[in-house]
């Protein structure tokens, strides 16, 4: 399996549909993210070489996306601050 900013993905898939089981990472976002990287969209997650996932991850850093932990941190906290304003 491929590893994006410590997150595995799978390869059998296309890079399109393997950027969503990132978390925080949708269909429209993927697209975008392979746009602004150079990268078809229709080729395999195995068939990527190692320069081109570092693309898609200084693409996903440069843009501050926010995905997993950071997402989640973030998430739970506007919860409990909405929860404690009532």
């Amino acid at each position: 399996m491929a590893r994006i900013l410590g997150i595995e993905i799978p390869n059998e898939k296309r890079i399109e549909a393997s950027l969503t089981y990132m978390f925080g990472i949708g269909r429209p976002l993927a697209s975008r993210i392979l746009d602004h990287a150079g990268i078809d969209p229709d080729i395999r997650t195995g068939q990527l070489s190692e320069d081109q996932l570092v693309k898609i991850a200084q693409v996903i850093q440069a843009e501050q996306i926010m995905v997993e932990g950071d997402l989640r941190r973030e998430r739970t906290a506007n919860l409990k601050r909405l929860s404690a304003i009532r």
